[in-house]
């Protein structure tokens, strides 16, 4: 008999209508002498068909079955009912590149894969690019009324702040230590790891969205007790030397030319991020599962539908809860120096938009890119052992207005772990003056791009305001790369993004 295992294998939606509908419709049919052997086939069709009724009835089978599965057909042409279907274009959407050092080739492929959905508009890649899930890292996709779930990413909202300090920064060099015992104190990394319960609370746990049904409310107490705590991968805290060579007049940053210190901070929306992401993905794939193999991980939700209005919702509170980790990162660090903010900037990278080109709205993901619309102020970091740097957008529409978020990388995490030495990251880290606390190879300077070039080759999407140079680096330790408990396997991750549990 068909059973639960075998739906998921047929591609049948996890929607307890539709299901309750089969199973009868099944049992009729068993109970008429019909065997697996006939009936599999047919609910595979029915199951990924944008059209099942008119399937059912070009199908060969007995008409007592044909009858006990019009229900089923119904039930699923109503699921997918107002939806946009998946067919080849004849002409795909345009996309440029930025930059075009070590992009892998597997990125420009997923690039060309995105902009061939129908609901693509166009896109860009910036110069960090490399491969990805579904859309690439480093990706920018604008599509027409619709959200693609892992165009988003997992870690929805990861995000960067930087926070300038009124100390000196003489005042750094000469207690490196004192800064650091701080960071130890006041920041916590890795995977599941926790605050002592009530030492971090915010105002956005009380958001009423929280109590709603489904995947957020289920992540709350999770959300709660990770607030204020950074993942693995390559998030971080750390302090270092900001150099600003001119006066800085903007409306979100006024600051005068000099060298200051400054605590940087690079981490998302944690476990809440990686749950809805991945409950919606599912979703979004039931809703079309005429996708080939490969754009599955493309699967989006339309916005005007119940779906795609739930997910808007769930990717906006992922957003202001990580803002909300970088404000108690911040607040924490800075309250324990007891030193005050001359300014501050910050921005996601992983995350969609509503924005407005050529006089309609389209939905801009960007996925490892920074807004970089006109005068927008943005944090693009390198690496452990390289400089970030605070850039101002100036507005370019064939980018969708996005500039790189990062430097990118040129090696796998596997390939790092298999082929770099520890002796050699601390080597690199020395003669730069860069002291590291917890960190692991797979984040060693080595594995990511120059960010000079990578900033060279965007100039006509951004101007550098500041740069910034680290100094005392605080990462996930090697013990809690991925997991507490040591016989756990590590995820596959060929993509190499930073799943923030």
């Amino acid at each position: 008999m068909i059973k639960g295992k075998d739906l998921e294998e047929l591609k049948v939606p996890k929607v307890a209508e539709i299901r309750a509908k089969l199973y009868e419709a099944l049992g009729k049919s068993y109970a008429a002498g019909k065997k697996d052997s006939e009936l599999k086939p047919l609910v595979g069709k029915l199951a990924v068909s944008a059209n099942p009724t008119e399937v059912l009835e070009q199908v060969d089978i007995p008409e007592e079955v044909r009858e006990n599965f019009k229900v089923v057909a119904e039930e699923l042409e109503k699921f997918r009912s107002g939806r946009i279907v998946y067919s080849e274009r004849k002409e795909k959407a345009p996309w440029k590149l930025w930059g075009t050092e070590k992009v892998e080739a597997r990125a420009l492929e997923q690039m060309d894969e995105a902009v061939s959905l129908p609901i693509s508009v166009g896109g860009a890649l910036m110069p960090d690019a490399h491969q990805g899930y579904g859309l690439p890292i480093g990706g920018v996709l604008a599509t027409k009324n619709a959200v693609i779930p892992y165009a988003v990413g997992v870690d929805i909202a990861c995000r960067m702040r930087i926070s300038i300090l009124d100390i000196p920064y003489e005042e750094f060099e000469k207690d490196r230590r004192k800064f650091g015992a701080t960071l130890l104190d006041e920041t916590r990394f890795g995977v599941g790891v926790t605050f002592e319960p009530g030492k971090r609370t915010h105002k956005v746990m009380e958001d009423p969205l929280w109590r709603k049904s489904g995947v957020v409310k289920e992540n709350f107490k999770r959300a709660a007790s990770q607030l204020g705590t950074s993942g693995h991968g390559n998030h971080f805290v750390e302090f270092g030397k900001l150099m600003v060579e001119n006066d800085v007049d903007e409306p979100t940053l006024k600051i005068k030319a000099g060298i200051y210190t400054a605590l940087l901070s690079h981490s998302g929306s944690r476990g809440l991020g990686l749950h809805v992401a991945n409950h919606f993905s599912e979703l979004a794939q039931q809703l079309h599962p005429e996708l080939p193999e490969n754009l599955k991980r493309l699967a989006w939700l339309e916005l005007d539908s119940q779906e795609g209005k739930d997910y808007w919702e769930a990717m906006e509170l992922c957003g202001k809860y990580a803002e909300a980790n970088h404000e108690l990162i911040h607040e924490s660090v800075i309250g324990a120096l007891g030193c005050g903010v001359l300014g501050f900037v910050e921005n996601h990278h992983n995350f969609a938009w509503k924005e407005m080109y050529d006089g309609e709205e389209l939905i801009v993901h960007r996925k490892g890119a920074t807004p970089a619309g006109k005068g927008k102020l943005g944090v693009v970091p390198g690496s452990m052992g390289s400089p970030g740097f605070i850039v101002r957008g100036k507005g370019n529409a064939k980018s969708f207005n996005s500039c790189s978020h990062g430097a990118g990388r040129v090696m796998s995490r596997a390939a790092a772990f298999r082929t770099l030495k520890h002796a050699d990251m601390k080597k690199i880290l020395k003669e730069q003056g860069i002291s590291l606390i917890g960190g692991t190879l797979d984040e060693s300077p080595e594995v990511y791009k120059d960010i000079n070039k990578v900033i060279d080759g965007q100039r006509d999407l951004v101007d550098v305001l500041a740069k910034f140079e680290p100094k005392l680096v605080r990462m996930a330790a090697e013990g809690n790369q991925w997991s507490n408990k040591k016989k756990k396997k590590k995820p596959e991750n060929k993509g190499d993004e930073d799943v923030c549990m």
